[in-house]
């Protein structure tokens, strides 16, 4: 597994105010661009999460960051809608989409989206069976903080789960994938979905900026959970990150 610490985050922007407007001004874009620039892969990403960690029947759900609840709805996918899930984002414009996207699929039984910021989620201590965010952490002002969260609002006994965008190992891979990220994305992206922010060259430099690997295993062990494994996906472009928050007893 690679071990990557972050780069310097002296030029990359992550406050909150910030993230908001820029995802706003995307948000009509931003679904088609994450189907074409990963060729559709994000989709699968999302399916191995709902299978590595599986929901138990009636115990919830919360996928943090959700932004138009593409995760939300393959939880509810996978459980057949006998689970009940709560997405949570803070910008309004994606949640819209979401909202609309929920009742396409016929799931508003089972998904609620609600505005919340993963740094203060307006959720009780102890609720969820899983805690989920996807390819959204890297995009909360304070790591930390969000994590922290994340486990906050978990049962004890339950399970949270990271899907990151992260670097792949290998020279010639490495080289490849640095080279599509830095040059090639952000010309794409801004022009598909033109915007102030430069969104699509903030993207590629959030992730670089961002620990993976056993960084990142570590990181999440030292906040409290335990047995924290990471699954590499599609040559180590993605990584699912899973850990255990402890139970009552400390085990």
């Amino acid at each position: 597994m690679t071990t990557t610490a972050p780069e310097s985050t002296a030029n990359v922007d992550k406050s909150g105010r910030r993230v908001r407007a820029m995802f706003g001004s995307i948000a009509g874009r931003y679904d088609l661009l994450n189907h074409l620039l990963s060729l559709n892969i994000d989709k699968s990403w999302r399916r191995f999460t709902t299978r590595m960690v599986p929901p138990q029947p009636g115990v919830p759900v919360l996928d943090c960051c959700t932004g138009t609840a593409d995760l939300a709805l393959a939880y509810h996918e996978f459980s057949r809608g006998a689970t009940p899930i709560i997405g949570a984002d803070f910008c309004h414009e994606m949640l819209a989409l979401g909202v609309a996207k929920v009742d396409k699929a016929g799931a508003s039984g089972s998904v609620q989206l609600i505005e919340g910021d993963t740094q203060r989620l307006p959720l009780a201590d102890d609720t969820f069976g899983v805690v989920t965010v996807a390819f959204g952490l890297r995009n909360v002002a304070d790591t930390v903080k969000g994590i922290d969260e994340l486990i906050r609002v978990a049962r004890p006994g339950g399970k949270v789960a990271i899907l990151e965008f992260s670097r792949p190992r290998g020279a010639f891979l490495g080289r490849l994938y640095l080279t599509f990220f830095r040059h090639i994305l952000p010309k794409v992206g801004q022009s598909i979905a033109p915007n102030q922010y430069g969104a699509y060259a903030y993207l590629p430099q959030s992730v670089l900026e961002f620990p993976d690997g056993q960084v990142m295993k570590d990181l999440l062990s030292a906040r409290g959970l335990r047995e924290v494994v990471a699954h590499e996906l599609t040559f180590g472009i993605a990584t699912l990150y899973v850990g255990t928050k402890p139970e009552r007893n400390g085990a």
